[in-house]
């Protein structure tokens, strides 16, 4: 089931979104893959602590974050990988790794990666592990107003993959 606060967000908005069910994924890369979405379009949230305070790192599927980027970017003087027991409090409406990544809802920064606006439309998770949201990314970017920047690097293996 599809967090209720994302819905709800994107009906008040007036947003145009498709809900996708997909057999129950794990990884952003089997989410893609199971939904039938390019690695380079499925956007994975991964979430770290800048200077000790929680926020979301919003990247393709198909690339890996660089830390030291999104520090820079950031302008912070730490960064870190957030474990799961430290943000699972954040989410109580969300499966665990499933957030979407709308940290304006949940009062947290979030960081997009620049080449992710390269694409038209984006697709996330949903709130849950068998649940996406496919809409534009014009749409996502008026709506969570993120930080654009640089800071990941294109997997090798999905570079060659044409989608």
């Amino acid at each position: 089931m599809p967090c209720e606060k994302l819905l709800e967000f994107l009906d008040e908005n007036g947003v145009s979104y498709e809900r996708i069910e997909h057999l129950e994924a794990y990884t952003a890369q089997e989410v893609a893959d199971k939904a039938q979405v390019s690695g380079k379009q499925f956007a994975k949230t991964v979430m770290v602590k800048l200077d000790g305070k929680m926020a979301m790192a919003v990247l393709p599927a198909a690339d890996k974050i660089n830390l030291t980027l999104l520090q820079q970017a950031a302008g912070a003087g730490s960064i870190a990988l957030a474990s799961e027991p430290e943000f699972i409090q954040l989410f109580p409406d969300c499966d665990l790794g499933a957030m979407p990544p709308f940290g304006n809802l949940y009062g947290l920064a979030v960081y997009v990666e620049g080449s992710l606006g390269e694409a038209q439309e984006i697709a996330f998770n949903a709130g849950s592990h068998g649940e996406l949201i496919r809409m534009s990314y014009a749409d996502f970017e008026r709506l969570v107003q993120p930080r654009v920047a640089r800071f990941s690097f294109r997997r090798l293996r999905d570079m060659r993959d044409p989608v």
